[in-house]
């Protein structure tokens, strides 16, 4: 394989000593350079707080992977854990001197509790499957986790309790369970039986949307409260009311929403119209919860909404320079002309490599920005590629052999594309976006033809797209999709822009 040397401190160019191409393709590594603007001071004002909590005095939340606990009206916050794994749903226990979280110390998502002053982690479950803390019970002596261990299926989840002390779980008797919240008594449960809040899509309206269940374990019943068709989820009980997030309002945005046991009454409490409110939860006198990246606390006496200003001080490991092997993240690859060398797309950056003897270089030199799916021209004197530099992913041009000479010629605004695909005369180039439309852009002319548009093409279909051009660059050909979910060939005339459909559909036909 080749092994990599790096020449300098911030390298454009890494060079190569072959010593076995046939067994390995190539290992190279890429320094990732400072990001642009100023040094930022350690001290900032953080964003995207997630799982927060409240008990009397302190809010505790999840930042940047780790748990964090602050003042109840804000200011500097404390990190309470520090693993290379993923810290999630701290919850406090009844008296606030405990927390329970769901951690990732030792490769496995468990149930862990740790004293709000800062501590060892103590690690209550050690089962293969994730166990995901949901809250205590009233009396502060054990922990009610969510679990698939038991459930035959990896789909859903069972609710399961534990000592805050260690020892056996055990299960509760509910069939499905993903959210809940026991009544001040411990006798009943609002819970979800399913629920949404970790699906990529939003607004949806159906029979996938969760409810909220009053559960009897005196009885073994329950009662659904909720019975519109929107998603109403994690409930929270509090006195003889329940709280809970839905999306059943004007806005269609998660806000907080309140039930009333006793007159079965429905009231919004927010109404955030932009963005959804994400995982709230209910202390002694206050809901905390995140929305629009800030963190909220909704005082339950004087029904007010108030900002949490919560600033952190970070060494911003994430924003490190670092050496980082793209020798796993190579997506896209062009051959030069003349089979000399090959550009690799890796982790967002142009990489030159040569077939055999050589240099590696760095072409884009880009940390900050994403190039994606290079094309070498017919003559193999540029190079066009998709790069967000400019915050869209805009068609840039390069010279591979002329430093800084990189361009950006379109300004498309927001949206993805795809594989480009060079004209034998170097002058056009062909290519598909995510909607479907499928386009000509002209380098001479600096203009972009519509050619024609799929019908139901998702990121793979779109991924694979391809199209080829006549030797005299006058006719692009491909295949996409009809009505009838056959393919059929096109054939487009660029010259006179003429499209014309070359199979009929009857038989399925692709790739031309």
């Amino acid at each position: 394989m080749y092994s990599v040397k790096r020449t300098n401190k911030f390298p454009s160019t890494l060079f190569l000593t072959k010593t076995s191409f046939m067994k390995k393709w190539i290992v190279f590594t890429m320094v990732m350079s400072s990001m642009v603007g100023s040094q930022l001071l350690a001290q900032i004002n953080a964003g995207l707080y997630r799982f927060p909590d409240v008990s009397a005095s302190q809010i505790v939340f999840t930042y940047a992977n780790d748990i964090w606990i602050v003042a109840k009206e804000g200011g500097l916050a404390t990190k309470l854990s520090s693993p290379p794994g993923v810290e999630s749903f701290p919850k406090f226990s009844p008296d606030g001197k405990t927390l329970a979280f769901t951690g990732n110390y030792d490769g496995n998502q468990d149930v862990y509790t740790i004293p709000v002053e800062g501590g060892i982690p103590t690690r209550l479950t050690a089962h293969g499957y994730t166990d995901r803390v949901v809250d205590w019970t009233p009396d502060g002596k054990r922990v009610l986790f969510a679990s698939g261990r038991e459930a035959g299926r990896e789909r859903y989840n069972q609710f399961f309790t534990i000592s805050s002390s260690g020892g056996p779980a055990e299960k509760l008797p509910l069939a499905y369970a993903e959210f809940g919240s026991y009544s001040p008594d411990g006798k009943q449960m609002a819970v979800t039986f399913i629920s949404q809040v970790f699906r990529n899509w939003k607004r949806y309206r159906g029979g996938w949307n969760a409810d909220i269940h009053i559960y009897n374990f005196t009885t073994n019943k329950s009662e659904k409260i909720t019975t519109t068709d929107a998603s109403d989820e994690l409930p929270m009980w509090y006195n003889n009311s329940i709280y809970f997030l839905s999306d059943r309002g004007a806005e269609l945005r998660m806000n907080l929403w309140k039930y009333d046991i006793a007159s079965k009454a429905f009231t919004q409490l927010t109404n955030f119209k932009n963005y959804d409110a994400h995982f709230p939860s209910m202390g002694p006198a206050d809901i905390v919860f995140e929305a629009e990246g800030k963190l909220y606390r909704y005082e339950l006496s004087s029904q007010q909404l108030k900002e949490v200003k919560v600033t952190m001080v970070t060494d911003k490991t994430a924003l490190k320079p670092t050496v980082q092997s793209a020798e796993k993240f190579i997506q896209h690859t062009t051959i030069s002309p003349d089979g000399n060398r090959v550009i690799m797309e890796g982790r967002g950056e142009l990489f030159s490599v040569p077939a055999e003897n050589g240099f590696v270089k760095d072409l884009s030199r880009t940390s900050a920005w994403a190039e994606r799916a290079p094309a070498w021209s017919p003559d193999g004197n540029t190079v066009a590629y998709w790069s967000d530099q400019s915050g869209e992913y805009e068609l840039w041009l390069m010279e591979p052999a002329k430093e800084n000479s990189a361009r950006k010629v379109t300004s498309y605004g927001p949206g993805f594309r795809y594989n480009l695909t060079w004209s034998p005369d170097n002058k056009k180039l062909a290519f598909i976006d995510k909607a479907m439309s499928i386009k000509v852009y002209d380098i001479a002319t600096d203009k972009t033809t519509d050619i024609d548009k799929g019908l139901r093409l998702s990121h793979g279909g779109l991924e694979g797209f391809n199209c080829n051009w006549s030797p005299d660059s006058r006719w692009l050909t491909y295949s996409r999709d009809k009505e009838n979910y056959h393919n059929s060939v096109f054939l487009y005339d660029y010259q006179n822009k003429k499209l014309t459909q070359v199979t009929s559909g009857f038989y399925d036909c692709s790739n031309p």
